[in-house]
């Protein structure tokens, strides 16, 4: 075979590979997108998911593309991880968030873990659910700082996308709504319950003698009383809102600015406390840099605030000893999940 044969052949070869990956992805589009089989570890309840939005492969894969997107941002230079690092617990590590203009926000950046068991969002609960919670951020000028418009005309100019979203969804169109639902996907597969005390449920680990005494103090009412808000097991929180008398008279006035309820002053969010040796600092507003300052404050710290929880306002103040928070301090760190820590579906994608 001569050389001008040869070249024919591996054109008409590149032509055939071409036509064969276009029958597959036609195929593929005809067929719809794949079922993503979500991994419900045992102690955690089954995850309720949105009818309207159901997890795929496509989707997730999406979700976690624009998770890790700058193109969000006003600038092109802050994406959700940004803030939200897998490292950190999926927190940012400081005591407020930057945005892309340099100018701290007011609140601490709230860890991004089983997401799919919570039916409010942020600190104050200003979202509804995991759709709209993706919304504010992309447009809040001390965040990203960007218009919706702007995010969508920059989304819709790259072909990997238009292709992406043709998957996911099948969509010609790329809207705001399947942006923020792929996004809400890829989060819902941020599921953490495989920490030391999750090992040690299962038979397959020890916990100290020190950790034990933390777990009996946690639940012991007279003492720790942790478990009326962080319920031990499954989520480690009710995530409802409280009061928990960081101020005599908030600073920061929480859940109050969504409802107008006054009796909702000063609440905010119970956050999980699954890896929570990995998110300092702690409150909505970073104030504690240590886990043994937080136990500390629910000691002998806490304000005799107005609507403080009854919890609170019923314990007294110096029930424990320094060597009992030390203890709680120490059963926490084994709520730490090495494995969601180094999961690489949870990186960005290379």
């Amino acid at each position: 075979m001569n050389r001008s044969m040869k070249s024919q052949w591996a054109v008409l070869l590149l032509i055939a590979i071409s036509l064969l990956g276009c029958y597959k992805d036609e195929a593929a589009l005809k067929k719809g997108p794949t079922p993503y089989q979500l991994n419900i570890p045992a102690g955690l309840p089954a995850m309720v998911i949105p009818a309207d939005n159901p997890l795929t492969v496509e989707g997730v894969y999406l979700g976690r593309m624009l998770f890790y997107d700058p193109i969000l941002s006003g600038n092109n230079t802050q994406s959700c991880g940004s803030c939200h690092l897998q490292q950190h617990g999926f927190t940012d590590g400081l005591k407020y968030s930057v945005g892309i203009d340099g100018i701290e926000g007011k609140r601490n950046s709230m860890p991004l873990i089983n997401l799919g068991w919570q039916s409010s969002f942020f600190w104050d609960g200003g979202a509804a659910d995991l759709e709209s919670q993706a919304l504010d951020p992309v447009v809040n000028p001390i965040e990203m700082h960007d218009t919706w418009e702007n995010a969508l005309s920059e989304i819709k100019a790259i072909p990997m996308y238009q292709h992406l979203f043709k998957k996911a969804f099948g969509i010609d169109e790329i809207t705001v709504p399947f942006v923020v639902k792929a996004i809400a996907q890829f989060e819902r597969t941020l599921i953490s319950a495989d920490s030391k005390y999750d090992q040690y449920k299962r038979g397959e680990a020890f916990l100290t003698p020190l950790e034990l005494q933390g777990m009996d103090l946690f639940t012991d009412m007279s003492k720790g009383d942790c478990n009326h808000c962080h319920v031990l097991g499954s989520t480690f929180s009710d995530f409802a809102f409280r009061n928990t008398g960081l101020d005599s008279i908030p600073v920061d006035e929480g859940r109050y600015m969504i409802t107008w309820n006054p009796s909702d002053k000063g609440k905010f969010k119970t956050p999980s406390l699954r890896n929570i040796a990995l998110t300092a600092p702690y409150m909505h507003d970073g104030r504690f840099n240590t886990l043994l300052e937080c136990v500390e404050h629910y000691n002998t710290g806490f304000h005799y605030a107005t609507n403080l929880d009854p919890n609170l306002y019923t314990a007294q103040k110096g029930r424990m000893s320094q060597q009992e928070m030390e203890a709680i301090v120490a059963f926490m760190h084994t709520l730490t999940d090495e494995n969601f820590m180094q999961n690489a579906d949870f990186l960005p994608v290379r």
